[in-house]
């Protein structure tokens, strides 16, 4: 355990951005953090709690550090908190339209983009609930940028309205750029900026958390026994351990996924067009071709991107893939709907193909994310079709939705605002046509 002391020299004090950049950075270290100040304490993971200790100039923070990485830990703190620099002079307020705002996109944005000065983000958002469609576009007008999620749609006419009145960035806080149209952002001046990577875990734990849900048939079985039902029939479930897991994108989240597998005992197996060495060197996987993993695999887990075209990745679970499939096998979806084509897999389940089925992401939900139905009916739609199977399990696109993917989505998000701001370089969170 290391425990060490900091005077707070800002004359901002902790304010939002070095208190973002070091609850980021920690979020990456096993060791736990505890910061000090005012009588208060926060880990020094959480933002919100950090920005809670309202530390300014002249505070002593009282820093805590303890795990097998605290030396790794204790240099990320210091390195942080003593490059927080302020320059001369600030740049002009960025604005920015949020558009499809939720409660907690308020929490986290409203706290980073409070302070105003030289050093801080200087942004200034609006808050909107509503969706960015060709009918909603022009609530954008006045704006320096707007700020969408992967619900939002931003096709040819939205981009050339907003090129047309003055919106020279597009922030996305997701990773998935493909309801984007990147010629006409390049056509009209607009530069697209997303949040490459968050929180894999978070994606790749709930991945495992839905398929293993609808192999126990848990979400029959607590639905039974609230109605006291204590009888067995109808969750008949497997083993994992010894069974064979397919992963089909071995980026961050396959990764991760993998490691999670591999832990219940699993043989992993891969594919992806672009194969990492790495993880075959250490023993994780083993890469195959497509084919042979859709026909070795009992359990099958898709974290590719969606890539159109003919050799691209959409409906790469159509009716060839799907006929290829053990007729057990398990089918997990936390990546882009549009990898499954959904008339085949129901057709497919009718005919009782899966064990088990886990969809947080699928074709025809967009009119769904993020809005409460609960008092409407579903007729005729691909949501309403698909619960019919009691193999299968729905989650409403909520595989990120984690604190701490929350906390980077929102430190990247206005990180990429910054450097806009700046004139500074992008870099890896650049999205070009």
């Amino acid at each position: 355990m290391k425990e060490f002391r900091c005077i707070v020299e800002n004359p901002l004090g902790i304010h939002a951005r070095p208190a973002a950049l070091l609850a980021q950075a920690l979020t990456n270290v096993s060791s736990t953090v505890t910061i000090r100040a005012n009588g208060k304490e926060a880990s020094g993971k959480n933002v919100l709690e950090i920005l809670a200790l309202n530390a300014t100039k002249g505070d002593v923070l009282t820093v805590r550090v303890e795990g097998k990485d605290e030396e790794a830990a204790s240099e990320k703190i210091h390195e942080i908190l003593a490059t927080d620099t302020i320059e001369e002079s600030a740049p002009k307020i960025l604005k920015v339209a949020f558009f499809g705002t939720k409660d907690y996109d308020r929490t986290f944005f409203s706290e980073l983009a409070k302070d105003k000065g030289p050093g801080t983000y200087n942004t200034d958002i609006t808050f909107l609930t509503t969706r960015l469609t060709p009918e909603t576009v022009a609530l954008a007008k006045g704006y320096d940028a707007i700020c969408i999620f992967v619900n939002d749609e931003a096709p040819h006419d939205v981009i050339k309205y907003l090129g047309e009145n003055g919106v020279k960035l597009i922030l996305l806080r997701c990773a998935g750029f493909n309801n984007v149209d990147l010629e006409a952002c390049k056509q009209y001046g607009i530069k697209v900026a997303r949040v490459p990577a968050y929180s894999p875990y978070a994606v790749a734990e709930h991945a495992m958390a839905i398929i293993q849900a609808a192999n126990r048939r848990l979400h029959k079985a607590v639905n039974k026994v609230r109605d006291n039902n204590f009888a067995l029939s109808g969750l008949l479930g497997v083993d994992l351990n010894n069974k064979v897991c397919g992963v089909m994108g071995t980026g961050k989240i396959g990764e991760c996924f993998a490691r999670i597998a591999k832990g219940y005992g699993m043989t992993v197996i891969g594919w992806d067009k672009y194969p990492n060495q790495r993880l075959v060197d250490e023993g994780l996987l083993t890469y195959v071709t497509k084919e042979e993993l859709l026909e070795k695999a009992d359990l099958i887990s898709l974290h590719a991107p969606l890539i159109m075209g003919p050799i691209g990745t959409y409906h790469m679970i159509d009716d060839a893939a799907i006929a290829r499939m053990k007729d057990s096998v398990m089918l997990v979806n936390t990546a882009r709907g549009a990898l499954i084509d959904s008339e085949a897999l129901i057709s497919a389940l009718k005919a009782g193909k899966f064990h088990a089925v886990a969809l947080d992401v699928y074709e025809g939900e967009d009119d769904n994310v993020y809005t409460d139905r609960s008092d409407e009916p579903l007729p005729h739609s691909i949501t309403a079709r698909l619960m019919m199977f009691p193999q299968l399990i729905l989650t409403s696109h909520q595989a990120f939705f984690t604190r701490e993917a929350m906390q980077a989505i929102a430190v990247t998000t206005m990180e990429n605002a910054r450097n806009f701001n700046e004139g500074l370089d992008l870099g890896a969170a650049e999205v070009k046509a």
